[in-house]
């Protein structure tokens, strides 16, 4: 299911911003950026948002995604870029303020129920062979 990313802020006083999720709800989270933008108030200076994850170490690493500045790129679109939360955005520098937004999506893990697709092919396909075979007995 996907839901809208409410969005962030990040200014001055609110340098960063951490989406989590429950990881208790054995589902796979992805957080979906769409949009940074300079929003109101923004001086013309550079803004660089960088988002911030864990390498496989649990080593963090910043990766710069937008520059934005007001006279020259005050909205930049990532097209849904991708992320696994949790996943900090932080603006590195300029003070701001900068919206973030896109979409959360939820896919949930549900090998109980592709195991249950299983069985339910496998009943036809034995059905259709009782139907090839007409020497078995019939069904009671």
């Amino acid at each position: 299911s996907h839901l809208l990313f409410p969005g962030c802020e990040l200014t001055a006083s609110t340098k960063s911003y951490t989406f989590q999720v429950d990881e208790k709800d054995d589902a796979d989270h992805i957080l979906a950026l769409s949009v940074v933008c300079l929003t109101d108030g923004a001086k013309d200076e550079c803004n660089v948002v960088e988002v911030v994850g864990r390498n496989h170490e649990n080593q963090e690493i910043a990766v710069p995604v937008a520059n934005l500045k007001l006279s020259c790129q005050p909205l930049l679109s990532l097209d849904n870029f991708k992320l696994q939360p949790p996943v900090t955005f932080r603006l590195a520098a300029g003070s701001g303020p900068v919206h973030l937004a896109g979409w959360h999506r939820i896919m949930h893990r549900e090998d109980a129920s592709f195991e249950e697709d299983d069985d339910d092919l496998s009943e036809e396909d034995e059905e259709e062979e009782k139907d090839l075979a007409p020497i078995m007995p019939a069904k009671k």
